[in-house]
């Protein structure tokens, strides 16, 4: 079983199970609720969060599952397809809670999916830990009942603005005199995203010079890249999701447009080097996570060695979607078994209480729900890999600034 003491996790060997445990004991399973994007735009993160709860599920349970009280539970979890809309999100929930009798829920991708099935979570009281819902307005609507174990989204690429700060002289500039192009898909996550940015900019008294959104299809920015090769800002900002980092990936490369930084959010789930290869060179990619990252805990080990193993068992390296769900088990696990019980307000309240070390980074929660204990890292494709950059402390290689024009580039 997986035992967790002082907010770290242990694993121990299953001596209860093997002799005297009760059948009772032994047939203790705890069944979690989600809606996850398996079709529509967002079918990819959601196939990358499904896959991070389940490997979370796998390992924790082979090792003998969760002590709740004087019971061994294994975890478990009841998935619908939300179709990536949030009315169906909602509706879904409402079915997981009321028919399927859920006790408690995992989030679902995506802000705006987040956004829909929270209200029904904290109407029904039930805990909802969620993974990938970075939107700060969800933390502003005095919700008990939801958790977050990932960074806020106005944190993604604040990195970004200060990085090209650091960077203006290699651009001859001064920071000041940077200016910044935005596209951003209008939906809660990346507009948080475009505030973020917006603020970082103005600390540093930086122009932006387009502010667009992305057409609702996410398939088409020539519009936006015909204004960047007019106007030449500094930088261009691209938040869109998955679909929103291909495209940008692609067209950039097809229109041949020189930007001295390309910074952007979802570049690993949207597979950019494998798709696109050397177009792909010197994009900046915010990231909640990182393979090469110092954390670790007993249940996976290093980051690392999580990405080896989730890599073994789905074929590709772990976007830190699918890190950061696993985490999201984790953190229910360490709760139950704090609790003591499977009561849905025991359980809250050993959630508000988390203080847990895990390979995706530690976790503690705000009165608001959030996790103010991680930050978030960036990285830039180098030579076919993605490589930390910023924030200095965990960075693995100075970034390349400006890029390479493409005239220059073999």
């Amino acid at each position: 079983m997986i035992r967790f003491h002082k907010g770290l996790l242990a694993a121990t060997a299953a001596l209860a199970l093997a002799a005297g445990a009760s059948a009772a004991s032994a047939e203790c399973v705890i069944t979690m609720g989600a809606a996850v994007s398996l079709t529509g735009k967002y079918s990819t993160n959601g196939t990358h969060t499904k896959n991070g709860y389940n490997l979370a599920l796998k390992v924790i349970n082979d090792k003998g599952g969760v002590k709740v009280g004087d019971k061994t539970c294994k975890l478990a979890v009841k998935y619908y397809d939300d179709e990536s809309t949030p009315a169906r999100g909602a509706e879904l929930a409402e079915r997981l809670i009321k028919q399927d009798g859920v006790k408690f829920m995992l989030g679902p991708y995506s802000s705006g999916l987040t956004k829909a099935i929270a209200p029904v979570t904290e109407k029904y009281k039930v805990p909802m830990v969620e993974a990938n819902g970075a939107s700060r307005s969800l933390f502003t609507k005095g919700y008990k009942y939801l958790f977050a174990v990932l960074s806020t989204s106005e944190q993604y690429l604040a990195s970004a603005v200060a990085l090209a700060a650091e960077n203006a002289e290699k651009m001859g500039k001064k920071p000041n005199q940077i200016t910044l192009a935005l596209a951003i898909e209008n939906d809660p996550f990346s507009q948080d995203i475009r505030a973020g940015v917006m603020d970082d900019a103005k600390k540093y008294g930086m122009k932006i010079v387009v502010d667009d959104k992305l057409p609702k299809e996410l398939n088409d920015m020539t519009s936006t890249l015909t204004k960047v090769r007019a106007l030449r800002p500094d930088v261009l900002v691209v938040s869109g999701h998955a679909k929103g980092a291909a495209t940008a990936t692609r067209q950039i490369a097809e229109m041949k447009i020189d930007i001295p930084m390309v910074a952007m959010t979802h570049c690993d789930s949207a597979k950019i080097i494998k798709k696109f290869g050397k177009a792909a060179e010197y994009t900046l990619c915010a990231s909640q996570w990182a393979p090469t990252l110092k954390y670790s805990d007993e249940v996976f080990g290093s980051a690392m060695d999580f990405a080896k193993l989730f890599e073994k068992t789905y074929g590709y390296m772990p976007p830190y979607q699918a890190a950061e769900s696993a985490a999201a088990v984790l953190v229910y696990a360490d709760a139950f078994q704090r609790a003591g019980s499977t009561d849905p307000q025991k359980v809250r309240d050993a959630l508000a209480a988390t203080d847990l070390m895990t390979f995706y980074g530690k976790v503690k929660f705000d009165e608001t729900g959030k996790n103010i204990a991680k930050p978030m890292v960036l990285y830039q494709v180098l030579n076919g890999k993605y490589v930390v950059v910023a924030p200095s402390k965990w960075a693995e290689a100075q970034a390349v600034i400006p890029r390479p024009k493409w005239s220059e580039r073999k």
